[in-house]
């Protein structure tokens, strides 16, 4: 196939057809698995052979990030940053939130669903058509005698979900001819799916910290070691600052390699000339930092001179603030008010989504809700008050009612009017109640006795404090790449390892029962519920639902019978959770 020649999909099928197709390559292997340790990483090269992606994968200008937090928002901030110098840009990042198109944006929005499946399809039939052959060859030659014993259909398989994901990456852009891409590493970083890149521009880690270490190991020193996997020999390296065992360990690691690593402090807030980032929290200061650094570099290397040669410290390109302050990043520090609740006429409700499931990663999303909720209400404490009071006005709008004949349509209608006016007054003139909720669940492998309290103590150092705590499963399920479409059905679910969380939170609560009980009192007064479901009392602190969609359901409900009423609920603990509650609460 010609360079450049785009490709359309052999047979025309369905988007479901092909999620189907891309689920069966969902691996039954629990993640501690040797085959997640890199096992079989040397394939990789074998399917780059497959789909003619050798020198094209060389040919592309590559940025690798890999870290503990924040390489997926380094790796956004570095995309926009490029996009409006103006590249065309190719950003891999995972996982998905609602619909795996997601994960590979060009030109900073989604790949289409036609170009997604015209590219799926090709790689997925070349693969799965080469795969086969070589397995009948394999058993062929050893009925012959070619090998001492009969190889089996493990020795070329398929590559697994997020392997080939990557390809898929490679194969689209490449394709798509863009001038940079972007590769956010998925896990860890020696035997990562995206380290088959030899030869990168620039490379990048962001921060590191305690996760997965089942597969990375139990101490920064060995999560580093796995994190500096890819750096390449020559080839430029930028970082943040590090806790010092990890810092040791990358700096030992560049020094083996002839590596010029750099720690690069975070971002002079007065550089954006007053703007804000895109991306909220303070954390990303770190982030922009860094990604400031690989944009630079990646100019720099590429014979970009112009905006490469300018001097950064004092000041930043024009093109360099306006995409750090336009870039968006799904599921991360993301505040989405429920499209389905009527602020006019019912309380507000309004979601908080963090994908946090590290204890540090957790920390700051804490002091990010913390802050947003804290301004939110000094906010609405600021709004103008207005003379009448709240008596009055429900007595006015009492009055215009009586006073209207029943049969004056004309009349009635005004009335209507007039009465929606009074009431919109009266929301505004009184001030709302503010409460937090947490809506948690997290992966089993995860630990729920360093999240959970980690949150809870950083929240009540900026002195806010969760009404109630809910407990649901997840919609999405691992065995199955879903779609935006919500699942005609809910399947009931295993509540174990909810009712394990509410437990957790529960325990960490009674060590402070004094303040907390204060704090559950007044709920159990502003927050009654009648609907009878979930694993406990809706007036105790804490409640598991058995499907996500009945928690929606509570709180839509909540904030129908009490007007006055603000909530604003954090969702946090895992990326699937906020992907599902995006779902439920967008129309």
């Amino acid at each position: 196939m010609a360079d450049g020649e785009k490709e359309s999909p052999d047979a025309p099928t369905s988007y479901d057809e092909a999620m189907e197709a891309l689920s069966s390559l969902i691996t039954k292997r629990s993640r501690g698995n040797n085959s997640n340790k890199g096992n079989q990483f040397d394939l990789l090269f074998h399917y780059l052979k497959i789909l003619e992606l050798e020198d094209a994968l060389d040919d592309l200008k590559i940025v690798h990030v890999a870290g503990t937090k924040g390489k997926g928002s380094t790796c956004t901030f570095t995309e926009s940053i490029l996009r409006n110098c103006g590249f065309r840009t190719g950003l891999f990042t995972s996982p998905h939130l609602i619909d795996v198109r997601e994960r590979f944006r060009l030109d900073g929005v989604d790949i289409s669903q036609e170009k997604f499946l015209a590219y799926f399809w090709w790689c997925f039939n070349r693969l799965k058509t080469t795969c086969f052959t070589l397995i009948l060859y394999h058993i062929h030659a050893a009925e012959f005698g070619r090998y001492g014993q009969e190889r089996t259909t493990e020795d070329v398989p398929m590559p697994p979900l997020f392997r080939f994901l990557t390809l898929l990456a490679f194969k689209i852009f490449s394709a798509e001819q863009v001038d940079v891409a972007i590769l956010e590493v998925g896990l860890g970083g020696r035997f990562d799916a995206t380290n088959v890149v030899q030869k990168p521009v620039v490379c990048g880690i962001a921060s590191l910290g305690y996760d997965h270490m089942e597969i990375l190991g139990d101490t920064l020193g060995k999560i580093a070691g796995e994190k500096a996997g890819i750096l390449k020999r020559g080839i430029p390296a930028f970082t943040v600052q590090q806790p010092e065992e990890a810092m040791c360990v990358l700096e030992d690691k560049a020094s083996n390699l002839n590596v010029d690593l750099q720690v690069v402090p975070p971002l002079d807030v007065n550089l954006l000339n007053g703007q804000k980032l895109g991306l909220e929290g303070e954390h990303q200061y770190v982030n922009a930092g860094l990604a400031i650094a690989l944009s630079f570099t990646w100019l720099k290397r590429t014979g970009h001179l112009e905006l490469a040669n300018q001097d950064h410290t004092d000041s930043l390109p024009e093109q360099f603030i306006k995409g750090l302050t336009a870039a968006s990043f799904q599921g991360r520090a993301q505040i989405v008010p429920d499209q389905y609740v009527d602020s006019e006429k019912d309380g507000d409700l309004v979601f908080y989504l963090d994908g946090a499931h590290s204890p540090e990663s957790m920390e700051i999303c804490a002091k990010w809700f913390s802050g947003a909720v804290k301004g939110e209400h000094q906010s609405d404490k600021a709004k103008p008050q207005v003379s009448s009071s709240t008596h009055q006005l429900k007595k006015n709008i009492m009055q215009v009612s009586i006073n209207v004949h029943p049969f004056n349509q004309c009349a009635l209608h005004e009335s209507k009017l007039l009465s929606e006016i009074l009431l919109a007054t009266l929301k505004s003139s009184s001030s709302l109640a503010f409460m937090q909720i947490l809506l948690f669940n997290c992966m089993t492998v995860r630990d729920p006795e360093l999240l959970l309290p980690q949150l809870m103590k950083t929240c009540a150092s900026q002195d806010v404090y969760f009404k109630k705590a809910l407990f649901a499963p997840n919609m999405s399920v691992y065995h199955k790449v879903g779609t935006h479409a919500l699942p005609s059905a809910v399947p009931e679910a295993d509540l174990s390892w909810q009712l394990t969380l509410q437990r957790v939170w529960d325990n960490t609560m009674q060590k402070d029962k004094g303040r907390e009980a204060k704090q559950v009192n007044h709920v159990a007064e502003e927050m009654k519920d009648d609907t009878g479901k979930g694993g406990g009392s809706h007036e105790s602190s804490s409640v598991v639902f058995p499907s996500l969609p009945l928690a929606i359901k509570w709180l839509r409900d909540t904030v129908r019978q009490n007007q006055s009423v603000r909530l604003q609920v954090l969702v946090t603990g895992s990326l699937h959770l906020v992907g599902d509650v995006l779902k439920l609460i967008r129309k």
